[in-house]
C-alpha cells in the first residue's frame, strides 16, 4: 500500500512544540545527507585540475626553437621549465611527451571503479545494509582512497588510488539522493532533490578556485588532502547525526503492522539480490529501467566529457571550468522550475534535444570572437546536461518502488558513470578532431533520450513502497 501520510510536513503552529522540533530535525537531516554531493561533486572533477597540462616557458627567452614550439615535447633537456613547476602529475612525473591515452588513465580508472562498485552494491541498499550505512561506508572509502594518492610515486600507483577512491563514490550520489528523498514528503521531494544538486555545484565550483593557488605554485597533491581529509570529517558527523530512511525501516520488519504476510516473505531472508530479481522479473519495471539508463548515458557523455574538453576551445581554463560549475547554479534553479510546472519526461527531452545541438556546435573549427560563441555553445549544452540529469534522477526516484528504488537509481547512474570512463579518451582523442569529442557528445546525448518518450509521467504522484501499486495505478489510476 502507499503510504499517504507525509513523512516530514511542513511546520505548522497549530501543533506543539515538540512536533515541530521533530520535523525541523528530519529537515536538517536532510539537508546533512544532501550535502554529501558536495564532496562528490569535488572528486569528480579534480582531474580536470591536477592531472592537467602545466604551464612552462623557455629559459632562454632568445631561442628560437623552443619559442616556436607549441609544446615541451621535443625540446632539449635544460632549453625550458616548468611554470610552477609540481602543480600537476604531467610536470611531476615527466608525462609532457605521455600519450594521451595514458593521461586520461586516472580519469577513467575513477570512473571504472564508480561502474565496478555500482554493479556489487547498487542492491545492497535496498536489502542488507540500508541507504544510511551504504552511503556511510561510500563516503568513507572515497575519502581515504582520495587522501592516499597524495603518496603515489607515479601514474600507475595513481591511477589504482583513482579507482579504490571511484569505488568509494559509486553509490554515493544514489544513496544520498533516495535517502534524502525519502525523508522528505511530496512537497518538499524534488527540493531536497535539487538541494543536493546545488551541493554539487558547490563542490564542483571550489576546484578552480584551489586550481588558482595551485598555479602560484602549491602541489596538487595538497589539493587531495583539501578536499578529502574535510570529507572524512563529514562522514563521521553522518554517522552518528542521521537516520535511517523510515521507508526502509518499516519495509524491514521495523514497523511490522503495517507489512502484509506476503511483504515480509521477500524481506525475511535478506537476499541482497532480491531487488535485481524483482527488477528482472517484472516487464513494465525492466523496461522504465532500460530505457532510463539509455538516456543517463548519453548525459553522461555530456556531463562528464565536456569539462575534460574545455582545453580544446582554446581559452583560459580556470575560467572555462568555473562558467561550467557555475552554470549547474541555473541548472539546479531550471530544475526547480521545471519539476514544478512541467512534466518530467517532456523536460528531460526538451533538455537532451538542446544540449546535443549545442555540443554540435563546437565541433567546428573557430578563431577569435567565433571561439566565445563556442564557449556560450559548450556552457549552455553543459547546463541542460546538468539539469536533464538532475531532472532526470528525480523522475526516476518516482518511477521505482521502495522495494527497489536505490537498486533501480544505482543502475542508472552506472550508465552515466559508464558514459564517463570514455568521456576522457574521447576528450583526449578530441585534441586532433573536435568530432570525436563534442560530436560523440551531442550525437549520443540527443539519441540516447528518445527512450524516455514511452515512460509513464510521474509528476504529483506519491511515492510507491511496492510493485504492485505500480500495477494498481497503471490499471485504475487509484493508488492501493
Amino acid at each position: 500500500m502507499v503510504d499517504a501520510t507525509p513523512l516530514l510536513p511542513p511546520l505548522n503552529p497549530s501543533v506543539d512544540q515538540s512536533t515541530n522540533q521533530a520535523t525541523m530535525l528530519q529537515l536538517l537531516q536532510s539537508i546533512v545527507v544532501a550535502a554529501a554531493w558536495f564532496i562528490d561533486g569535488q572528486q569528480t572533477f579534480i582531474t580536470v585540475f591536477t592531472d592537467a597540462d602545466p604551464d612552462w616557458k623557455c629559459l632562454d627567452p632568445v631561442d628560437p626553437m623552443c619559442k616556436s614550439a607549441s609544446s615541451p615535447c621535443g625540446l632539449q633537456p635544460g632549453s625550458w621549465a616548468w611554470y610552477p613547476a609540481g602543480t600537476s602529475i604531467v610536470s611531476e612525473w615527466g608525462l609532457e611527451c605521455a600519450d594521451k591515452i595514458l593521461l586520461s588513465l586516472p580519469a577513467s580508472a575513477f570512473f571504472a571503479g564508480c561502474v565496478f562498485s555500482s554493479l556489487i552494491t547498487s542492491t545492497l541498499a535496498d536489502s542488507v545494509l540500508g541507504r544510511k550505512l551504504l552511503l556511510v561506508l561510500s563516503c568513507l572509502v572515497m575519502s581515504l582512497g582520495g587522501a592516499a594518492t597524495v603518496l603515489s610515486p607515479n601514474i600507475w600507483v595513481y591511477s589504482a588510488l583513482k579507482f579504490i577512491s571511484g569505488f568509494g563514490r559509486g553509490s554515493l550520489g544514489s544513496s544520498s539522493l533516495v535517502l534524502s528523498m525519502e525523508i522528505a514528503d511530496q512537497w518538499w521531494r524534488d527540493k531536497i532533490g535539487v538541494l543536493g544538486f546545488t551541493f554539487y555545484m558547490l563542490g564542483f565550483l571550489t576546484l578552480p578556485m584551489m586550481a588558482y593557488n595551485m598555479g602560484q605554485g602549491l602541489s596538487w597533491r595538497l589539493m587531495y588532502l583539501w578536499t578529502n581529509v574535510p570529507s572524512l570529517c563529514y562522514t563521521i558527523f553522518l554517522f552518528f547525526f542521521v537516520q535511517e530512511s523510515p521507508r526502509w525501516l518499516r519495509l524491514h520488519q521495523q514497523n511490522e503492522d503495517n507489512l502484509t504476510q506476503q511483504d515480509l516473505l521477500p524481506v525475511a531472508n535478506y537476499d541482497f539480490l532480491i531487488s535485481m530479481k524483482m527488477l528482472c522479473r517484472n516487464k513494465q519495471v525492466l523496461w522504465r529501467l532500460i530505457a532510463g539508463m539509455l538516456a543517463s548515458f548519453g548525459v553522461g557523455f555530456v556531463y562528464f566529457g565536456l569539462p575534460f574538453s574545455l582545453g580544446d576551445i582554446g581559452l583560459n581554463l580556470y575560467l572555462s571550468v568555473a562558467l561550467n560549475a557555475l552554470s549547474e547554479l541555473p541548472a539546479s534553479i531550471l530544475t526547480l522550475l521545471l519539476v514544478a510546472t512541467m512534466d518530467r519526461r517532456s523536460s528531460v527531452l526538451i533538455l537532451t534535444t538542446l544540449s546535443g545541438l549545442c555540443s554540435l556546435a563546437c565541433v567546428f573549427e573557430t578563431v577569435g570572437i567565433a571561439s566565445k560563441f563556442q564557449l556560450a555553445a559548450e556552457v549552455i549544452s553543459y547546463c541542460t546536461a546538468c539539469t536533464a540529469i538532475n531532472v532526470m534522477l528525480i523522475y526516476c526516484v518516482e518511477l521505482f518502488p521502495t522495494t527497489i528504488r536505490s537498486t533501480a537509481i544505482s543502475l542508472v547512474r552506472i550508465t552515466t558513470l559508464l558514459a564517463g570512463v570514455f568521456g576522457p579518451v574521447l576528450a583526449a582523442q578530441g585534441k586532433s578532431s573536435k568530432f570525436w569529442s563534442f560530436g560523440v557528445f551531442g550525437l549520443a546525448i540527443g539519441f540516447c533520450g528518445l527512450p524516455l518518450t514511452f515512460l509513464p509521467e510521474t509528476k504529483g504522484k506519491d511515492l510507491a513502497d511496492h510493485i504492485q501499486d505500480e500495477e494498481q495505478v497503471q490499471r485504475t489510476g487509484i493508488a492501493c
